[in-house]
């Protein structure tokens, strides 16, 4: 005889049910069930001759099947003006309007200290006032080297001027001039001499006839040699002028015209430099002074803006109603707490349009889509559920994730638009969103712990003649509770719903259901048990089953589901090693089948007392 133990929970998990305040009736009439089946349970377990199926039994069934994804989130205004804090570096709140206070455009929201500003700009006043003095000094010392520069640059042009005149006076005038004279000069020696000749030659004539004296004859003649001398002196200079004194003189007037020419362009460039210099320097003051006066009128507007100000009317929300950072919870918003610049701090809900913000999982990213239709549950409104739909998904991953202890966590900022009457809704509130990703109107579900993968393939275990038999299935979407069965099973197959997850670790030697409904194995090893099963009328103690199968699942005591034994250090790295491959979705499904153990044991437990 086998027995079927149907449980509330898993029966109806995936499907639409009612909410669960509306089952505890449901619950508490079952409940004798429960123990009368308990009973039976027990006799199928340990009656027939194969191993019994492990845990409770799951009947497939063919119905309605909802494949949904469920967050929690946080309602937030659609349309909003979000005040932020402006002021640079940290600062702290000395005054803040009450939050859910309407205010007007313009009433004062926030005072943020302004103290350090205010003796930062009166230090900057002064540097200001330096400033300036500095710019009026090299604007003075500017103008005056231009106009010594310019004076310099006469003088030297004045110069060079005189230098030139100077050479062509003396090419075109002097010179010619010494040079007639010294012509005159020597015609005038010649006629002397022509003259002293003559004279000369008649007084040696009279001297000869007697009518002279010596001493007139004598005076002649050095009348006549005078004239000589002074016609070859007069010739000599005439000589000297023109092959000495020219070239020379006209030399030096041509080295002082270089002299000068030279000079004038080098105070020229002098005056360049200087005025270039002096003009650097004067736009170096004229921006330090710009700089500062930035700096000045930068700190003025940081003043101003310590005052901030409703841009628009509304009702008064913080920053951080309902909202997480990855350091943790906001520190509330509150006089005399430090903000940051471009801190948000004040929301403004400028219509009634509502959002939720939720965060998906990576591993459920591929299920969403803009456009699915939403079903909201609000904790503050119980009883109440409202629609809405998917509008907005991130493309990349929230960098706040990884700050919050997991960097492997991967969720994805996902924005729900709500529609309808949204009466009793505020910003900040908690909420759970159920997104619809798809309905089904006649499908075969079971749980999703009931489904492991062994050799890479998903296999469920059904129950046929009292063994539980791997068989290989076809899986659909899942809701974190049921996954759609596309192929494999049929209607009023029975499935574990705690699969023997030491299977998966000896896939290799494990083959899917041949279709007889018996199980094969590749090797003897796991064809012939090394302890014969039990036969119906000698039903093994939970101790004595624990020993036989050693590799059995533990319930949440840290025991072997029916005794007492604990693990060797095999298993328990074995088990580590399966956990940290596990999906998150496998691991809620570990969890929920260690409770369902636990109750299954403790029913057997009441029922052996009874």
């Amino acid at each position: 005889m086998t027995a079927t133990i149907t449980t509330t929970g898993n029966a109806d998990a995936g499907h639409t049910a009612a909410p669960w305040w509306r089952t505890w009736p449901a619950i508490g009439g079952g409940a004798a069930v429960v123990l009368v089946v308990g009973v039976w349970l027990l006799g199928g377990m340990f009656g027939g001759d194969g191993p019994a199926q492990d845990g409770p039994i799951y009947p497939v069934r063919s119905g309605p099947l909802t494949i949904h994804i469920t967050e929690s989130g946080t309602v937030q205004a659609r349309e909003q003006v979000v005040i932020k804090s402006e002021v640079e570096g940290q600062t702290t709140i000395i005054w803040l309007v009450d939050e859910g206070q309407h205010v007007k455009q313009g009433d004062l929201l926030v005072e943020l200290d302004a103290s350090k500003l205010e003796d930062n700009m009166v230090d900057q006043q002064i540097r200001v006032q330096n400033a300036d003095a500095s710019f009026i000094r090299a604007r003075e010392n500017l103008e005056i080297t231009r106009s010594k520069g310019e004076s310099d640059v006469a003088r030297a042009e004045l110069d060079y001027e005189f230098a030139i005149e100077d050479l062509k006076k003396y090419v075109e005038g002097e010179y010619p001039k010494q040079h007639n004279e010294m012509q005159a000069k020597i015609t005038l020696a010649q006629a002397d001499l022509e003259d002293a000749e003559n004279t000369y030659g008649w007084s040696k004539k009279l001297y000869d006839e007697k009518y002279i004296s010596e001493t007139d004859l004598t005076r002649d003649e050095l009348r006549r040699d005078r004239a000589k001398l002074d016609l070859d002196i007069t010739q000599a200079d005439l000589a000297l002028l023109e092959d000495f004194t020219y070239k020379r003189r006209v030399r030096e007037l041509e080295s002082d015209v270089d002299q000068d020419l030279m000079a004038l362009d080098r105070v020229k460039r002098q005056a360049l430099a200087n005025g270039v210099q002096d003009e650097a320097d004067l736009k170096a003051k004229d921006s330090e002074l710009n700089r500062q006066k930035e700096k000045l009128a930068k700190l003025k507007d940081q003043a101003s803006k310590t005052k901030i100000v409703a841009p628009a009317a509304g009702m008064v929300i913080y920053a951080t109603t309902g909202q997480n950072n990855h350091r943790g919870n906001d520190e509330p918003l509150e006089a005399g707490r430090m903000v940051r610049e471009r801190e948000e701090l004040i929301h403004l809900p400028t219509a009634n349009a509502m959002l939720v913000n939720i965060k998906v999982h990576e591993s459920s990213l591929k299920k969403v889509q803009v456009g699915q239709p939403v079903r909201i549950t609000i904790n503050a409104l119980p009883g109440k559920e409202f629609f809405g739909k998917v509008a907005k998904i991130a493309p990349l991953p929230d960098a706040q994730s990884f700050w919050r202890g997991n960097p492997d966590l991967k969720v994805y900022n996902t924005e729900i638009h709500l529609d309808g009457e949204l009466l009793g809704v505020r910003t900040g509130m908690t909420c759970k969103a159920q997104i619809i990703v798809q309905q089904l109107e006649n499908a075969l579900s079971v749980p999703v712990q009931s489904v492991i993968r062994i050799a890479g393939k998903p296999v469920v275990y059904v129950q046929r003649r009292s063994k539980a038999v791997p068989v290989e299935v076809e899986l659909g979407l899942d809701n974190k509770d049921s996954i759609h069965i596309l192929s494999g099973l049929a209607e009023g197959d029975r499935v574990l719903t705690n699969p023997p997850l030491d299977k998966v670790s000896t896939a290799q030697d494990t083959k899917m259901d041949t279709g007889n409904g018996e199980a094969q194995t590749t090797s003897e090893k796991s064809a012939t048990p090394k302890t014969k099963p039990p036969s119906a009328d000698q039903a093994p103690t939970p101790n004595a089953q624990a020993q036989q199968d050693p590799q059995r699942p533990r319930d949440g005591r840290g025991e072997h589901a029916g005794g007492t034994g604990k693990p060797t250090p095999e298993q328990i790295a074995q088990r580590r090693e399966q956990m940290k491959n596990m999906t998150p979705e496998q691991r809620k499904a570990m969890r929920q089948q260690m409770q369902q153990r636990n109750q299954g044991n403790q029913s057997s437990a009441g029922d052996e007392h009874k």
